[in-house]
């Protein structure tokens, strides 16, 4: 699996990023599991196509001991297997790995 890891992260900063993320309504429906939505810009033609079916778009976002990573699969909120669920293209994936420096950056957590 294709992720980007963060680690070595202080529990405290991790409960400001958990809090945030709870704020935003980016929960998942498991403890520690935040779904990052991918603009509707930034969808492949297929992922367009199936937005109503299958749509909306995220990334997962997963909280560990002391670390956090993003998997950089698109995945649809409404169903878990399709062909429109892949790997994030290259402006999907900086997209979400500009977004998570700045999310971090804003919540003033130095890593």
């Amino acid at each position: 699996m294709r992720t980007y890891l963060l680690e070595d992260i202080y529990e405290t900063d991790l409960k400001k990023i958990s809090d945030a993320l709870k704020e935003l309504e980016f929960t998942g429906g498991l403890d520690d599991l935040f779904y990052i939505p991918v603009p509707n810009d930034l969808l492949q033609d297929e992922q367009k196509e199936h937005l109503n079916e299958c749509g909306p778009y995220f990334m997962a976002l997963e909280m560990t001991e002391g670390a956090i990573s993003v998997e950089l699969l698109v995945r649809g909120r409404n169903k878990l297997r399709c062909s429109c669920v892949c790997y994030a293209t290259k402006e999907q994936r900086n997209h979400m790995l500009d977004y998570i420096d700045k999310f971090i950056d804003d919540l003033e957590i130095s890593l």
